[in-house]
């Protein structure tokens, strides 16, 4: 659903800090703030994942699942395939 380095990176694009993005979504700072020290994938209650998901999504982000095209216009930054990004 989303990769604890997409919110940090959405929260980067947005100029807002954990405890702005747990007011945004509803939830405490301290479940922010575990959810982006994982590793990779987060993982938890499934509506906490959404409420997170859908509060960037209010403030302007768009969340791009790995292989998947953007619907957007506006300007971003993607991950490349580690691998490429190496060569």
């Amino acid at each position: 659903m989303i990769t604890s380095q997409q919110m940090r990176a959405a929260r980067a694009l947005l100029g807002i800090d954990q405890k702005r993005l747990a007011e945004l979504a509803g939830v405490s700072l301290p479940t922010i703030q575990r959810m982006e020290t994982s590793d990779g994938q987060v993982r938890g209650v499934v509506e906490t994942l959404v409420k997170v998901v859908s509060a960037l999504e209010r403030e302007g982000v768009e969340l791009i699942g790995e292989k998947a095209s953007s619907q957007g216009t506006g300007r971003g930054v993607r991950l490349r395939d580690c691998a490429q990004a190496h060569r």
